[in-house]
Parts: C-alpha cells; sequence; structure tokens
C-alpha cells in the first residue's frame, strides 16, 4: 500500500516568518554524553520559532512545541538554529486535533526554505524519507510513503528518529526501521520539526522530548 505526496512547496517557500532559522540562539550544552542538543520545550525562550501567520500557527504550549496547519496541501516546519553533521534526531510527537491523514516528522540538514531533508510519518500509519531541493519535494525512500505497522495511529504518540550520517538518511518509528534512502546532497545543517495537511486542513501536532544525538 502505498500514499501519495502532495507538492507543497509553492506554499512553503512563502513562510519564511515560521521555518528561517534563529540568529543568537544560545549554543548547545550537552548535559549527557553523546547528547549534542535537547528540549523539552518547557522554556518558550530557548530558541524555536514562535510564529502566527495565515493558515499556521507554531508556538511553545505547555511544555510541549505545537505546530497547527489550517490549510489543506500546507506543510509548516519550525528550526531551532544549530547546525550538525551526523546526528540521530529524535522526538515524541501527537495528533492533538485534525486528521489522521496528515504528516508530521522530523529535519535534518536544513539548509534554506527551499533544501533539506526529513523523515516522515502520517496518523494513518505511512512513513517515508523526503528531500526539499531548490522547492521541490520528493519521495526518496521510494517511490512514494509507505504503510509501516510500526506506526501508532490517531492520536496515539509515537517516537520519532531520523539518522543522517553520511550519505544514509534512516527513519525509525518507536524503535523500528520504516524507511530509508542514500543522498549526498548537503553534510550538514539545522534540524527541525514538520507537520502538515493534504486534502482536509487541521492538523494540530504537538512535540516533546527533542533530542540530538551523536549517531
Amino acid at each position: 500500500m502505498a500514499k501519495r505526496l502532495t507538492l507543497v512547496l509553492v506554499v512553503l517557500a512563502g513562510l519564511a516568518i515560521s521555518c528561517a532559522t534563529m540568529t543568537g540562539a544560545p549554543s548547545a550544552t550537552p548535559t549527557v554524553a553523546g547528547v549534542l542538543f535537547q528540549d523539552d520545550f518547557s522554556d518558550p525562550d530557548s530558541g524555536w520559532d514562535r510564529a502566527q501567520a495565515e493558515g499556521s500557527l507554531t508556538d511553545y504550549v505547555d511544555g510541549a512545541y505545537r505546530i497547527y496547519v489550517t490549510e489543506n496541501d500546507y506543510d509548516i516546519w519550525a528550526n531551532p538554529g544549530r547546525n550538525f553533521t551526523d546526528v540521530s534526531v529524535e522526538v515524541e510527537a501527537a495528533k492533538a486535533g485534525g486528521p489522521d491523514d496528515n504528516d508530521l516528522g522530523v529535519i535534518c540538514r536544513y539548509q534554506d526554505t527551499g533544501n533539506f531533508y526529513y523523515g516522515v510519518i502520517s496518523s494513518d500509519g505511512f512513513a517515508g524519507v523526503i528531500k526539499v531541493l531548490d522547492e521541490e519535494q520528493s519521495v526518496i525512500s521510494g517511490d512514494s510513503l509507505e504503510y509501516a505497522d510500526a506506526i501508532r495511529k490517531g492520536d496515539a504518540t509515537n517516537t520519532i528518529r531520523f539518522d543522517c550520517v553520511g550519505e544514509s538518511l534512516t527513519l525509525f518509528v518507536n524503535g523500528t526501521e520504516v524507511a530509508s534512502a542514500l543522498d549526498a546532497e548537503w553534510s550538514d545543517g539545522d534540524v527541525g520539526l514538520v507537520a502538515g495537511t493534504y486534502d482536509t486542513p487541521g492538523t494540530d501536532i504537538y512535540f516533546d522530548n527533542f533530542i540530538v544525538r551523536e549517531p
């Protein structure tokens, strides 16, 4: 079973307010060996985007980070303003509202609004690795997003991990590998979070316990 990927980068490219790299963000101070950066979103001044625009909201809410998308075929992302090379990026994510036919995931090697990788899942059970190049989006883990049994559906919490090591890009959900790809376009960049809609608006995702580790 496969799932189509809606091309939404024409919309995304105009949302610099919600996805611009932060400047002056505090430097990461690892508190555990191998941890490069972590955030439990308890401090609303920890450096993530806080923005409201037509069709979107990104902000800290109740000790989590919220991405809310109110237009169809629309993706929103946020970055803490860091730079890493090889990383393992992990977050807990839960759907607070909206359709199960959505997308949510983790970014690595973010260059700018039109160039980055992300590992994505949906609340109805699909997963894949996406490359955004010159504002054009494509699935590079296969012909389309593929169904994955490891994804907990509906409003259940999923632990999403995206390993970006050399040219290997590997997506895990709840400890199980669900998609992978090889690509050498970029070797470093920012990390981040992403969520969006397909035909039905209203995707509302809460993220927590974001961790960037040495792979």
